[in-house]
C-alpha cells in the first residue's frame, strides 16, 4: 500500500503534446482502449494512485484536452514549444513538480496501453523507499521501458533538456534501478495504424 500522498511527495507527468506523426492522420492518444480514449485511460490510471497528475498538451490538438475533460484533480497545461519534442513537456513537468515540493517525478508515457495501476504502484513504492534513486520499468525480458521516476535532485537538469530525446541524457549519467513489469507492459508503445491493428488482434486471442 502506498503512503498517504499528503505525507509524501511524488508527482506524475503524462506528456501528451506530441504529434503522432506516424499515425497517417489518426491520433494514437485518442485510440480507444478499454472503452475510452487512451489518453483518458492513462490519466485515470495515474489519478488512481492519488498522487498529483499533470498532462501536457499542444494548442493545436484540442481533442486531447476534450478527452481528459472533467477528471477531478487532473492538472493540464498547454506547452507553447511543443513542436520541439518531448523535452518541452519534461521541462514543464519538472518545473511543476519542483513548485509542489515533490521528492520525485514519474514520467508516464501516454501511449503504453498495457500498463496497470499495480505497475505504477510497484515503481512508486520502490521510489518511496529510496527517494534519491532513479527507477525505470522494464519488460519481463529486461528491456528498458517506462514509466521512469526521477528524484528532485535531478529536476534542475530536467528543466534544461532540449530536443526529442526526452530524459535520455539524464538517465545516461545516473545509476538506474530497473524494475521488471509482467510481459511487455513497459515497452508496448504503438506508433502506427499497423501496430494498433496487430495489438488488437493479439488481445482477441485467449491466453495459453
Amino acid at each position: 500500500m502506498l503512503p498517504d500522498p499528503a505525507m509524501s511527495g511524488h508527482c506524475i507527468l503524462i506528456p501528451a503534446a506530441g504529434r503522432s506523426s506516424r499515425m497517417q492522420g489518426r491520433d494514437k492518444l485518442l485510440e480507444v482502449v478499454d472503452g475510452q480514449p487512451l489518453l483518458r485511460r492513462q490519466a485515470m490510471l495515474a489519478l488512481a494512485t492519488r498522487y498529483p497528475v499533470l498532462v501536457t498538451l499542444a494548442a493545436d490538438r484540442p481533442a486531447r484536452a476534450n478527452a481528459v475533460s472533467g477528471l477531478e484533480g487532473l492538472s493540464q497545461i498547454v506547452v507553447p514549444d511543443a513542436a520541439e519534442g518531448i523535452s518541452a513537456s519534461i521541462r514543464a513537468g519538472a518545473t511543476w513538480a519542483a513548485a509542489q515540493g515533490a521528492q520525485g517525478l514519474m514520467i508516464l508515457l501516454a501511449d503504453l496501453p498495457e500498463l496497470t495501476l499495480d505497475d505504477l504502484k510497484k515503481l512508486l513504492q520502490a521510489s518511496e523507499k529510496e527517494p534519491k534513486s532513479v527507477f525505470r520499468a522494464t519488460d519481463a525480458t529486461g528491456k528498458p521501458g517506462h514509466p521512469v521516476i526521477l528524484p528532485a535532485r535531478l529536476f534542475q537538469r530536467l528543466s534544461g533538456l532540449h530536443g526529442d530525446e526526452g530524459a535520455k541524457p539524464v538517465l545516461a549519467s545516473e545509476k538506474v534501478t530497473r524494475i521488471a513489469l509482467p510481459g511487455r507492459r513497459a515497452t508496448t508503445d504503438l506508433d502506427t495504424p499497423e501496430d494498433w491493428s496487430a495489438w488488437r488482434e493479439r488481445r482477441k486471442k485467449p491466453s495459453p
